[in-house]
């Protein structure tokens, strides 16, 4: 048996969420729904703007695959967790939060100078959020820090599609993927963002190889790797890379395709008002039902509930507790 559900390598980042308004976010010039990267003192200069927000601000540990893998370790499934945070007091948050809900991890005495990564997201009225990433040290995440020996004792291994905007993240991936193949450990992908499918389309399909195992996105990622308007057209593009794949359709449900059979999960209807980190917590939910021994169906089922449950709290994460009474009121204790 393995030791870890899980193995990641991503973005570790800081987030500071502020609620604004539609006006607001157009004012700012923000995309919205995309991530931006942006520099520390457009950061800066986007805080200053909202000084007055910063009073109703929460913080906390973010990056999309730090967040799955918090959250299938929350679950009760070991994950370990491949970053680059700097010494400094964001990366002090970082580091226990990662320990605090048990994930592994080989940052130790590896902290140096610099600043950690941080993502400001600016929540509108409708739950949409838009994210704007200074990356901070995680710009330089490398193959240095790519764990082997944890990859190797892991059931799966998840990449994150951001990691194609830095040419170190992205050889990071690849040397990630490529080792998982060598041992026999399953590989997943998540597309992240439509962004990181519309400009690094390349990279993207770099970082895949020849085909992986499991690859998750949502239905506007899906249309763009397809470059189509039809979603029938676009999973089939996504089965030519994946060999089973997970589709989030928003309020009509997830797509999910197990290898053999194509079915589609219904939505859990709540009142949102923060999307942040739903996507991550679907991933780490899903990864979780698999680490249980559920059938993709079933993984598909448990992942929808509990991304519906984080959409309804600010932050991307849900309580400590809140894991286990979800998990046993969904499998039974």
């Amino acid at each position: 048996m393995k030791k870890y559900a899980a193995y990641a390598i991503g973005a570790a980042l800081v987030d500071t969420e502020i609620t604004v308004s539609d006006h607001e976010l157009a004012s700012l010039g923000v995309d919205k729904g995309m991530m931006t990267l942006v520099d520390e003192a457009q950061q800066a200069a986007l805080l200053e703007q909202l000084s007055d927000h910063l009073i109703q601000a929460s913080h906390a540990s973010g990056g999309s695959a730090g967040n799955s893998m918090i959250a299938t370790a929350l679950f009760g499934a070991p994950t370990f967790m491949s970053c680059k945070v700097a010494d400094d007091g964001d990366g002090d948050i970082y580091v226990r939060d990662l320990e605090a809900s048990g994930v592994g991890h080989s940052l130790g005495d590896k902290r140096g100078k610099g600043t950690t990564g941080k993502c400001l997201v600016l929540i509108t009225p409708d739950a949409e959020r838009s994210l704007n990433t200074y990356l901070g040290v995680s710009e330089n995440l490398s193959t240095a820090e790519v764990d082997e020996a944890a990859i190797q004792d892991s059931d799966w291994v998840y990449l994150e599609g951001y990691l194609v905007t830095s040419p170190t993240g992205h050889a990071a991936a690849v040397k990630t993927r490529v080792i998982a193949e060598q041992h026999g450990v399953n590989t997943a992908v998540s597309f992240s963002d439509p962004g990181m499918v519309q400009f690094f389309r390349d990279q993207l399909t770099t970082m895949i190889g020849e085909r992986v195992d499991l690859v998750f996105c949502n239905e506007a990622e899906a249309l763009e790797w397809g470059q189509t308007d039809s979603l029938d057209e676009a999973c089939a593009a996504i089965n030519a890379i994946a060999r089973r794949y997970v589709v989030t359709l928003g309020a009509r449900g997830v797509i999910v395709f197990d290898g053999v059979e194509r079915i589609t999960l219904a939505a859990h209807t709540v009142e949102a008002v923060n999307t942040n980190g739903a996507g991550d917590m679907f991933a780490g939910a899903f990864l979780y039902g698999l680490a249980r021994g559920e059938s993709y169906s079933r993984a598909g089922e448990f992942a929808a509930r509990a991304a519906a449950e984080v959409v309804k709290h600010f932050g991307p994460r849900l309580p400590p507790a809140a894991y286990g009474a979800l998990k046993d009121a969904f499998f039974g204790s």
